[in-house]
C-alpha cells in the first residue's frame, strides 16, 4: 500500500465548489470530488492547530484533557504504529508550530520529515536591524509592532525573502513532496505527508493569485486579521477576505499539480490520497474573524474530507458522521495495523455511523452535534471554573509551563489510555501563558446554545427546545464518559450526575 495525505490548515469548507462554495474558482477541489468519496458531515476533534494535530495523530480527542502541547509518552502516533509493519512515513511541512515547544515531539514519529521555513512567524531569517522605517510604511499598523518580540516582525522579515513564486513556502512543500514522489512512487509500503500551513493566515500568496479577487484597496499590506470581533472598515475587511480567497487559489492551483502527477504516473491504481483540514476560519460570519474567541460555528468545525481507497476505486457522496480521530486508524486500516485499544477513532474504510461527535478548546464550551443539530454548552462562570491540565510534558505553545503554574500540581492516577502512567494534575491559573491566547480567558463570547442545522444552517436563530437540549446533553455525557473525561469536567457544565 502507499498513500499520500494532504493537510492544509484553516481550510473553509463552504470556500469550495463542490462543498457548495461560490466565491472561488477551486477547479482542481472539485476535480478531487470527481475521483473520491465525499465526506459531507466531517468534524473537528480538538482546537486548535497543535490540539487538533495530536487528535489526527492518535485517534484520540485530547482538549478534555488539555491544551495545547506536544504528543506525550504514552500516546499512540499512527506514523510510529506504521513502522510495527515496516512502512515508511515522511513528512513534508511547512507548519513551524512542530518546531515550538508545544509541537517538539511530533514529527519525530515519522520515519523521515522536511522542514521548510519562512510561514507567518517562524524565527527564519535573521535581521538584526530590520529596516522599520520602510516596515512601516509597508503594512497596516493592525498587523505590525516595531520590536524585536513582536509576533509580527518575524513574518515581516521572512517576506523579505520570498520574492517569487517558488520561494513561497506552500510551493516549496509539493516541490519538496514530489522529490519524495519521484523516488519513492515505485517502491511499496509508504505513507507521504504533505502538510502546508495555508491558508492558515496571514494570507500571502503569489499576485497571480491576488490578480482575480482584487478589491481597488490602496492602502498598506492588509493580510492579517486579528481573532476577535469584525471592526474594520467594509473595504479593509474586504481586502482581508480577497487575501484568503488568493491563497485558497493557490492550495487549489498546487492541489491540480499532484492530482495531475497521479494522472501522469497512473497512481490511482495503487496509491490512496486523503485530503483534509484540521479546522476552517471565519472570515467575518457571526460577525468574527477567525476561530479560539467565539462559539464554534459550522465554518470553524464543519470540515473538508476526501477519500481514495484504490482498493475501491470510484467517486461519491456519504452523509456518515465522521471527525478528525477517526483519521489515524484509517491509515492503520489501509495497512493492516491493529489501533490500539486507546483509539477512540474508527476506521473510515469500514461500515457503521456515529450517533454524535463531540469537539472543543480546552477550558472552553464542550460541544456536540448529530448532524442535525449542534449543542454548544459553556461553564456558567469561566473566570471561577475549576479546571486541570493532564500531562506529563507540561509545555505551552511557545514556552514550557511556569514555575507558578507547576508549583500548585499534584500527581493524579492514570486514565485508562495513559498506559498506567501517573500525570501531572495542574491547575489552570489567569497567569498561565496559554489563558488569554487559546485558553478560557480568550472567549470573547460564551453563550450556551442549541441550533438546528437542517431549519437554521448559518446559525443565526438558537433554538429553545428542552426536549431536544436534553437528548443533546445526553449524547454529550455518553461521549464524555466513553473519553473518560475528569470529574471536573462535568460539575463544570453543571453535569455533576455524570461524574464516574
Amino acid at each position: 500500500m502507499k498513500t499520500v495525505f494532504v493537510l492544509f490548515d484553516s481550510l473553509n469548507r463552504h470556500m469550495l465548489g463542490c462543498y457548495g462554495g461560490t466565491r472561488i474558482p477551486t477547479p482542481n477541489f472539485d476535480r478531487l470530488a470527481t475521483r473520491t468519496l465525499v465526506h459531507d458531515r466531517h468534524y473537528v476533534g480538538s482546537l486548535p492547530c497543535m490540539p487538533a494535530r495530536r487528535d489526527l495523530l492518535t485517534g484520540r480527542l485530547t482538549f478534555l484533557h488539555r491544551s495545547w502541547g506536544p504528543l506525550e509518552p504514552f500516546d499512540n502516533a499512527f506514523p510510529e504504529l506504521l513502522k510495527t509493519k515496516n512502512v515508511h512515513s515522511h513528512l513534508v511541512t511547512d507548519h513551524y508550530h512542530y518546531w515550538e515547544d508545544g509541537g517538539a515531539t511530533y514529527h519525530n514519529r515519522y520515519s523521515t520529515f522536511d522542514f521548510v521555513r519562512g510561514q507567518e512567524s517562524d524565527p527564519w531569517k535573521a535581521m538584526v536591524q530590520p529596516p522599520w522605517e520602510r516596515l512601516r510604511e509597508k503594512y497596516h499598523e493592525r498587523q505590525r509592532t516595531v520590536d524585536a518580540i513582536s509576533k509580527y516582525t518575524p513574518y515581516m522579515i521572512n517576506r523579505e525573502f520570498i520574492r517569487e513564486e517558488k520561494d513561497f513556502p506552500s510551493v516549496q512543500c509539493f516541490e519538496r513532496g514530489f522529490e519524495f514522489l519521484d523516488t519513492n512512487r515505485d517502491a511499496d509500503n509508504w505513507l507521504l505527508q504533505i502538510e502546508t500551513f495555508d491558508p492558515h493566515e496571514p494570507f500571502f500568496a503569489p499576485d497571480r493569485f491576488k490578480e482575480p479577487f482584487k478589491t481597488g484597496w490602496n492602502g498598506p499590506i492588509r493580510d492579517w486579521p486579528r481573532y476577535g470581533r469584525v471592526d474594520e472598515l467594509p473595504e479593509e475587511a474586504n481586502e482581508l477576505r480577497a487575501n484568503y480567497y488568493a491563497v485558497v487559489a493557490l492550495c487549489d492551483a498546487l492541489l491540480g499539480r499532484l492530482l495531475d502527477y497521479f494522472d501522469r504516473h497512473d497512481m490511482w491504481k495503487d496509491t490512496a490520497l486523503v485530503v483534509t483540514t484540521d479546522h476552517g476560519f471565519l472570515l467575518g460570519e457571526h460577525d468574527f474573524w477567525a476561530k479560539n474567541r467565539m462559539n464554534l460555528y459550522e465554518e470553524i468545525v464543519h470540515i473538508p474530507l476526501f477519500i481514495h481507497d484504490p482498493r475501491k476505486p470510484g467517486a461519491g457522496r456519504t452523509k456518515r458522521l465522521t471527525q478528525s480521530i477517526d483519521i489515524a486508524p484509517t491509515f492503520l486500516d489501509l495497512y493492516g495495523v491493529e489501533p490500539p485499544a486507546e483509539t477512540e477513532g474508527r476506521s473510515l474504510l469500514s461500515e457503521g455511523n456515529r450517533e454524535a461527535v463531540l469537539f472543543g478548546y480546552f477550558g472552553g464550551a464542550v460541544n456536540v452535534s448529530d448532524g442535525r443539530y449542534t449543542y454548544h454548552r459553556f461553564p456558567e462562570d469561566i473566570g471561577t471554573q475549576e479546571i486541570y491540565q493532564y500531562t506529563v510534558m507540561p509545555a505551552h505553545l511557545k514556552q514550557l509551563f511556569t514555575p507558578e503554574e507547576l508549583s500548585g500540581a499534584t500527581l493524579a492516577d492514570p486514565f485508562g489510555w495513559t498506559k498506567r502512567v501517573p500525570l501531572l494534575k495542574v491547575p489552570v491559573i489567569e497567569r498561565s501563558p496559554m489563558y488569554n491566547n487559546y485558553g478560557p480567558g480568550s472567549l470573547l463570547e460564551r453563550d450556551t446554545r442549541l441550533y438546528d442545522l437542517e431549519a437554521d444552517p448559518g446559525q443565526e436563530r438558537p433554538l429553545d427546545d428542552p426536549s431536544i437540549e436534553a437528548r443533546m446533553v445526553e449524547l454529550m455525557r455518553g461521549l464524555m464518559e466513553r473519553n473518560e473525561a475528569p470529574t471536573e469536567a462535568y460539575s463544570r457544565l453543571a453535569l455533576e450526575s455524570a461524574a464516574r
